[in-house]
């Protein structure tokens, strides 16, 4: 069990109150809430949205009754959603009946009025619907994170294989639609999100790279673009650029570091293997393939320089 309590720790024999309280000091020990901890080297593991379920975690754990509904950035790590770009360590949740939102012990209480059919439960913990957390951060968050966790919360309900059942991607779409109450703040931010959205986006960098490139001015902008090798083999490009006969690829570092991620046994065979991909695509369509990574995505003008360099320009 990553997180625990103070007293279960006092309980198992493993550490007593000064214990806990020199190991906090030391750094081996993080306390995440009130009276909860987690080792600082299960921490350090732990990506951007694994620490702020920890959080979340320990939040309903220091709770009595059914505990906080949870909202905003809290409800996308619950489910499972991409935080792109967000550094949040305050742990979101709605509360009705105040006049303000308010922080108190790094939670956040909104006060919101949300649908009863917006709040579900899962493994034992109340919170905001996928599509209604979608609203609240496309309202509330950057482009660039909203879209990231709208691309994922798509995904899950309307992509069958590599293709986008055409029913549950608009029932997605109209639900979020209908959330867009003219006068709320934000609200002109979240209608172009629910727009925007494509489940077909496998990765945050895949969402964000589609966002900056149209804000440089790239349209028709294809995803997930099907390609026939020359023996037959099945190839599927992220993005295909057509008035400059490019197929663009996001890579991220996983896919040749970490080997759940790879295929190969390797990341010398990885980036053989991705040379011989190329070189097939290049000699059957003709078309030329940029790569980019995490540090071509710090903003639109970084992607911009990155394929300038190629003499890649919207058209």
């Amino acid at each position: 069990m990553l997180l625990r309590s103070r007293a279960e720790l006092i309980a198992s024999g493993s550490h007593t109150e000064r214990e806990i309280r020199d190991r906090e000091r030391a750094g081996d020990l993080r306390r995440v809430h009130r009276g909860f901890y987690i080792e600082n080297s299960d921490w350090s593991d732990l990506w951007a949205e694994g620490r702020h379920l920890v959080r979340a975690l320990a939040v309903r754990r220091a709770s009595p009754g059914p505990g906080p509904i949870f909202s905003h950035l809290s409800a996308a790590a619950v489910w499972g959603l991409p935080l792109f770009g967000a550094v949040a360590p305050e742990v979101h949740t709605i509360i009705e009946g105040r006049r303000h939102t308010r922080t108190e012990s790094g939670v956040v209480r909104h006060d919101l009025t949300v649908d009863r059919e917006d709040i579900v439960e899962s493994g034992g913990i109340r919170l905001t619907s996928p599509v209604r957390t979608v609203f609240d951060l496309a309202r509330t968050t950057s482009r660039a994170t909203a879209l990231a966790a709208a691309d994922a919360a798509l995904r899950s309900e309307a992509l069958r294989g590599r293709f986008i059942d055409a029913a549950a991607d608009g029932d997605w779409r109209e639900r979020l639609s209908a959330l867009c109450t003219p006068g709320l703040r934000g609200v002109r931010h979240a209608r172009w999100i629910g727009e925007f959205a494509d489940g077909r986006a496998q990765l945050p960098g895949e969402s964000v790279s589609r966002l900056h490139l149209h804000t440089l001015g790239f349209r028709d902008v294809q995803l997930q673009v099907p390609v026939t090798g020359a023996d037959g083999d099945q190839y599927y490009l992220d993005f295909g650029l057509p008035r400059a006969r490019t197929f663009g690829e996001f890579d991220g570092e996983a896919k040749y570091l970490e080997p759940s991620m790879r295929r190969a046994s390797s990341p010398a065979e990885v980036v053989l293997a991705e040379k011989r991909r190329e070189d097939d695509i290049r000699g059957v369509t003709g078309w030329r393939l940029v790569r980019w990574g995490g540090d071509d995505l710090r903003s639109p003008d970084a992607l911009a320089a990155r394929l300038a360099a190629f003499g890649i320009r919207p058209s």
